[in-house]
């Protein structure tokens, strides 16, 4: 089999294993909605079954061995963390106040925030068409909010609007998390994830109502599946993918996830989305390929020629050294981050920081 056939049949497999987990990931918000249980008791449990699969997917694959954690990495995973996990609370509570689908559409706003809390901690440059796709995309996010300024007057809109807001907060505490994880470097970003479910038991311990949960029978059923399946099936199916796929494919299939979550929440819940709002979900998914992929708005400048070096084999200019040959082999395609729990990427076993593209999701 040739080199470039197995590269394609590689490809093809990570782009099925990553949309396998959109559509899981997609699916979601009807576990969370059917299991009846509050935010904070679906998030406890969700961390609780979740840890238990996902440390024994990590005994079994041999991670704990040669692991490269440290002391730092561990609290800087546990910090991030805290912010994963009640990222997780604030965007349950939003299905309950809007429905998935506003919920979902709103919190794919965060890649912005990623962006702009990476210039406000680390003095990361926000240059003149990230702040366009910004706009672009907050123009999206009030089309599909659906609200005007009489709505903030009006009372019966009171929960709707603190549901959107809560998304915005989920959206937030997800960017947090993400500035702060991706510092984790060479260490595999299942542990980490573990790291995260673990420190969500103890954490949301105070906030959990175990009393509430007398009398639920099968819809116990709905929790487990949390854990199993949206928690260490879906990152397991991630992870290997990100491995496989360069980034333009991975920020295309990441929709799949929003798109199969208002595709639920119609066909479970019966809620649809006005025209209006629709209009605005075109322009969130344009603005976070945008700055993903590095799109402009005009046509791009063509990068200036490099003065050319003295050919290879002849003698160099006095005193001026040869310049080298060029390397053969083509540089290395530009890498994907994890949504979760870090950007980074997963290589021969570690990883490596990356912040080329910032996928949302609400995992």
């Amino acid at each position: 089999m040739s080199t470039e056939t197995r590269s394609g049949n590689t490809e093809l497999k990570g782009s099925i294993e990553l949309t396998a987990a959109m559509v899981l990931s997609g699916t979601l918000g009807i576990f969370v909605v059917e299991s009846g249980a509050s935010p904070f008791n679906v998030v406890f449990f969700r961390c609780l079954f979740g840890a238990i699969a996902l440390g024994l997917y990590c005994l079994v694959r041999g991670f704990f061995k040669n692991h490269g954690l440290t002391p730092k990495k561990v609290g800087m995973a546990a910090l991030g963390g805290a912010f994963i996990v009640f990222n997780w609370a604030f965007l349950f509570e939003a299905y309950e106040s809007t429905s998935i689908s506003v919920a979902t559409v709103v919190y794919h706003t965060q890649p912005f925030y990623v962006m702009l809390l990476g210039a406000v901690l680390f003095r990361d440059k926000i240059t003149a068409t990230k702040l366009g796709w910004l706009v672009v995309a907050f123009a999206g996010l009030i089309l599909v909010a659906g609200v005007s300024v009489s709505d903030f007057q009006d009372g019966a809109k009171s929960g709707y609007l603190a549901g959107l807001g809560m998304a915005l907060l989920a959206a937030v505490f997800y960017a947090f998390s993400t500035v702060i994880t991706k510092r984790v470097t060479g260490v595999r970003p299942h542990l980490v994830a573990l790291i995260q479910v673990v420190l969500g038991i103890p954490l949301l311990l105070p906030f959990a109502t175990f009393g509430d949960m007398a009398g639920m029978g099968a819809d116990w059923g709905w929790l487990v599946g949390l854990g199993l399946i949206h928690t260490c099936l879906m990152y397991v199916l991630m992870y290997s993918s990100y491995q496989k796929l360069p980034t333009a494919k991975i920020a295309v299939l990441a929709f799949v996830y929003p798109a199969v979550a208002m595709l639920c929440d119609w066909a479970v819940y019966g809620h649809s989305i006005s025209l209006l709002q629709a209009l605005g979900i075109p322009l969130i998914v344009g603005a976070s390929l945008g700055v993903n992929l590095g799109w402009t708005f005009g046509p791009r400048r063509p990068a200036p020629e490099a003065p050319a070096g003295p050919a290879a084999g002849t003698a160099p200019t006095a005193g001026k050294p040869a310049a080298p040959a060029a390397s053969a082999s083509p540089s290395a395609p530009a890498s994907p981050s994890a949504p979760l729990p870090s950007e980074a990427r997963t290589t021969a076993g570690t990883t490596t920081a990356d912040d080329k593209i910032t996928i949302g999701e609400s995992r």
